[in-house]
């Protein structure tokens, strides 16, 4: 099953100029465990999908939501010449076809 099957949000938005936080939201307690435990959100898949070293994000689990959010450094800074997302508002596309 894809993440964007189980997931009933998956977002991504700027943590201040520097930093970029994806966010993972599930339905259920049932749901929210079988990604929360899924090898395929390890920091290496995550950092092999997004081109950073696994040093460079956080995984924070957040059970009482039901959330997960991966928190990880911009490669360019909000604004600055060469961003092509300002808001941080699309780069959360990788994680949608994440097969669980």
């Amino acid at each position: 099953m894809k993440l964007s099957d189980i997931a009933q949000v998956i977002r991504s938005k700027n943590a201040g100029p520097r930093r970029l936080t994806l966010d993972i939201m599930l339905a259920t307690d049932a749901d929210y465990h079988s990604v929360a435990q899924s090898p395929a959100l390890s920091a290496e898949n995550i950092a092999r999908l997004y081109r950073v070293s696994p040093e460079q994000l956080a995984i924070i689990p957040y059970p009482v939501g039901r959330a997960i959010k991966i928190v990880m450094a911009r490669a360019i800074m909000a604004g600055d010449p060469g961003d092509y997302d300002v808001y941080g508002a699309q780069q959360h596309a990788p994680l949608l076809g994440i097969e669980i």
